[in-house]
């Protein structure tokens, strides 16, 4: 019976890689998410924060740069802020009077009266939502939603918003909305995203006026 020549060490060494690639699980692949947020009587829900969580999203996380939230004409701006968990954020009092700027939430900080920018940032290290006010005026309020995902994004006047470049997988799906009462964590909903892309509805009850 003839038998098989030995390979070249050069082929074998080849062929081994290419089984051993051939093992190794494919990278998930990116996708773009559609959602559609509305309210309880299905009207689309405007400045919506939406977000993909998951433990890769968890391990994917990183700070962003250069984010402010400023006090102008008593009033805190952007009312709402996103940032992913770690994110150091400024507070420039742009007015001509003082602001003592606090959080009276479960995520806590305080910035004693000032004016200017404060000398040290606030570094949002926990997830969760900080609502912000003011102790000398009453009514500046904001709110920052700290998240521990790359994967989020704000819904626009139609309530609609695309979240582009998420790998395919399973996620759980949250939405928070300023007009949910104090304290209410962001709704969720298990997500298993396609490597084609998905659109989704989701509703939001329990908001106030």
């Amino acid at each position: 019976m003839n038998q098989l020549a030995p390979l070249p060490c050069s082929v074998a060494s080849v062929v081994a890689a290419l089984l051993v690639g051939m093992c190794v699980a494919l990278p998930a692949m990116a996708a773009t998410l559609q959602v559609q947020t509305q309210d309880a009587a299905g009207r689309p829900l405007v400045d919506a924060i939406v977000f993909l969580e998951s433990p890769q999203a968890k391990a994917a996380v990183k700070p962003v740069q250069g984010t402010e939230i400023a006090q102008v004409s008593r009033q805190f701006t952007p009312q709402v802020t996103v940032v992913p968990v770690g994110t150091s954020v400024q507070f420039p009092n742009k007015d001509t009077v003082r602001h003592h700027v606090y959080s009276f939430s479960p995520v806590k900080f305080e910035l004693k009266l000032y004016t200017g920018t404060a000398a040290n940032p606030v570094v949002f290290d926990k997830p969760g939502i900080a609502v912000l006010g003011c102790n000398i005026h009453d009514n500046m309020a904001a709110w920052v939603v700290i998240v521990e995902t790359p994967y989020y994004g704000r819904s626009g006047p139609d309530g609609k918003l695309a979240l582009d470049n998420v790998p395919s997988g399973n996620y759980r799906l949250r939405i928070w909305h300023q007009n949910l009462a104090v304290g209410a964590p962001a709704t969720e909903q298990a997500l298993s995203l396609a490597a084609t892309g998905q659109s989704v509805i989701v509703k939001v009850s329990g908001l106030t006026p």
